[in-house]
């Protein structure tokens, strides 16, 4: 398998949440039905190059022809993911929030499959910050998402849950990527369906920021939750 460059994150790589998202349900698929898979992201995953993803129940792990580990992913128990449920807003709020994305005008990785505004076969979130810190966007997932059940497809549910997490950082102050991502898929939505993406810091740990997401439908139920592990790094180095 290759990541192509629709998939970016920074300029020279693939996007945190969609390279953790191939490995992630690639072990879920296999895995006990009472886990989640948590995904170590090893190096900034290359695009354009030749890779390996395999998996069993034990976890899987995406290497390069070399042999290098791009990322890995072991089952962890589901309910380490209790407190990943960020409380939602409503549609109107979450739209309203879109206006004060600060990446719009300051991203400091444009390309992005998820969030850059130069992405234009991105899924284009908009995660604004709301009052109290947490960060919230709309979703309306494109066709070309589906998987062959005509439900959006895992890996894209694990994307849609990466940036709304990093922008509840000061990324301004403290730019950061992907380091380690978990989640849990608990319903996939419809293409076009109407969703809500939440997202907050729960805590900073040196170089690293925890952050949590949520994935709501338009009737407030919980689709999908994940928690992040970001590092902080000088943006400069992935350009």
């Amino acid at each position: 398998m290759r990541i192509v460059p629709r998939f970016q994150g920074p300029a020279r790589s693939g996007n945190g949440g969609y390279v953790a998202g191939l490995v992630g349900t690639a072990l879920a698929s296999v895995a006990a039905v009472d886990t989640a898979p948590r995904v170590r992201l090893r190096v900034p995953p290359p695009l354009e190059t030749d890779l390996e993803l395999l998996a069993d129940e034990s976890g899987a792990k995406l290497t390069s022809a070399a042999g290098d580990v791009v990322a890995e992913a072991v089952p962890v128990a589901a309910d380490t993911l209790a407190d990943c449920t960020v409380d939602a807003v409503t549609p109107e709020e979450a739209l309203a929030a879109e206006t004060k994305y600060k990446g719009l005008s300051n991203h400091p990785f444009p390309g992005c499959f998820v969030c850059g505004p130069r992405n234009a076969e991105g899924l284009q979130l908009k995660p604004g910050t709301l009052s109290d810190g947490r960060t919230a966007c709309t979703w309306r997932p494109a066709a070309d998402l589906a998987a062959a059940d005509g439900l959006v497809d895992p890996v894209y549910l694990w994307s849609a849950l990466d940036c709304p997490g990093g922008w509840a950082i000061d990324l301004e102050g403290r730019p950061s990527v992907l380091g380690q991502m978990s989640a849990y898929i608990d319903a996939r939505p419809q293409p076009a369906e109407p969703c809500v993406v939440m997202g907050r810091v729960l805590g900073e740990d040196g170089r690293k920021t925890h952050t949590a997401s949520t994935l709501y439908d338009s009737d407030g139920r919980v689709l999908a939750r994940a928690h992040h592990t970001w590092i902080l790094v000088d943006p400069a180095l992935f350009n």
